[in-house]
């Protein structure tokens, strides 16, 4: 059954190509392969094509298969996760929480594919009891991808281990900050990059 939320099915598959010719083909010859629940595809900087598409797991193994056969040498990175955990979606949907709270501390996982990033966000958060609060993926990052898990200190260090331990190969760095200071918070909370948050009046910035 779909997350009424975000209209993704339990099994996803995600496909990174360096070639947008090459993964406009594959996400065709993906969606043309097997009954998939749904597919999104498009551009994210800098100048790559991800392809996602979610169904039962038969399906979607289908599509990652035809996906990785057609792009060949223009797949940069994939991910299946036959069960992906709701908070994935919700957070890779825009979902967060309806507040940041400061004090609390903050896991940071950044990677350099956006793969990587949900795979590391998945196992996090069924790691340890946190709240993903974020997956931010590629555009405005130059194709990075980063993870924010937020709770009490040592379950974020838990799910923060069990994420930089799925994504080694494609990390970049990960850090955990004991108790989060009340105006970055605010500046999470605000999910703005920085030159947005700068251009900003003083009042709009809340801090």
């Amino acid at each position: 059954m779909s997350d009424a939320a975000t209209g993704f099915d339990p099994a996803i598959a995600l496909i990174e190509f360096s070639s947008i010719a090459a993964g406009i083909e594959a996400g065709d010859a993906m969606v043309k392969s097997s009954p998939i629940g749904s597919i999104y595809a498009g551009t994210v900087h800098p100048g790559k094509y991800l392809v996602l598409v979610s169904g039962d797991t038969a399906s979607v193994e289908e599509a990652l298969a035809k996906g990785i056969e057609v792009g060949r040498t223009a797949v940069l990175a994939t991910v299946f996760l036959p069960d992906i955990h709701p908070a994935v979606t919700g957070a890779i949907a825009g979902a967060g929480p309806a507040a940041w709270l400061a004090g609390e501390s903050l896991g940071i996982v950044e990677t350099e594919t956006v793969a990587a990033v949900i795979e590391a966000a998945d196992a996090g958060v069924k790691a340890a009891d946190v709240e993903l609060s974020a997956v931010r993926l590629a555009d405005g990052l130059g194709g990075k991808g980063y993870a924010l898990f937020t709770g009490v200190v040592g379950d974020v260090g838990a799910a923060l281990e069990a994420a930089v331990d799925r994504c080694a190969d494609a990390l970049v760095e990960s850090r955990l900050i004991p108790q989060l200071h009340d105006e970055m918070a605010e500046n999470l909370g605000r999910d703005l990059t920085f030159l947005e948050r700068m251009a900003m009046r003083p009042s709009e910035r809340g801090g």
